[in-house]
């Protein structure tokens, strides 16, 4: 069996935050023709900070940066396998589907949407997922 080798990809203006606020992760991790995103919130890239946005605008900030982390590992939102969603609150269940489709419009990846408690930081949407590399 060949061994596939693990490969920490370095992501700007997501990479650099995790490690100032101390968070032991890595946002993406790609092994062989997987890749793996860490739960992405809705973080700003440029000032590591998270905006008190609406929930709408919050799924939106996630879904960029995990765009950002997918192309940074050599993939694409169009590549992703399955999500996990998790909110705060089931009632925003309809207003996430609302952006989650304007970037999963067609052959929607596999999906699981939960609902959580709370974060130690003040925002609503957490997304992570798993993909494969472009076939270029």
């Amino acid at each position: 069996m060949k061994k596939v080798k693990k490969e920490v990809i370095e992501v700007p203006g997501v990479s650099w935050h995790l490690r100032k606020e101390g968070i032991p992760l890595s946002p993406v991790v790609r092994a062989g023709d997987f890749v793996f995103v860490s739960g992405l919130t809705p973080t700003n890239r440029r000032t590591g900070k998270i905006p008190l946005v609406t929930v709408d605008k919050q799924t939106k900030m996630v879904l960029d940066n995990m765009k950002v982390c997918l192309e940074a590992a050599g993939s694409s939102l169009k590549n992703v396998l399955k999500c996990t969603i998790y909110i705060t609150n089931s009632a925003y269940f309809d207003e996430v589907n609302r952006v989650y489709r304007r970037y999963f419009s067609k052959d929607q990846p596999a999906r699981v949407f939960c609902v959580v408690g709370s974060w130690p930081k003040k925002f609503d949407v957490e997304i992570d997922c798993i993909a494969v590399v472009d076939d270029e």
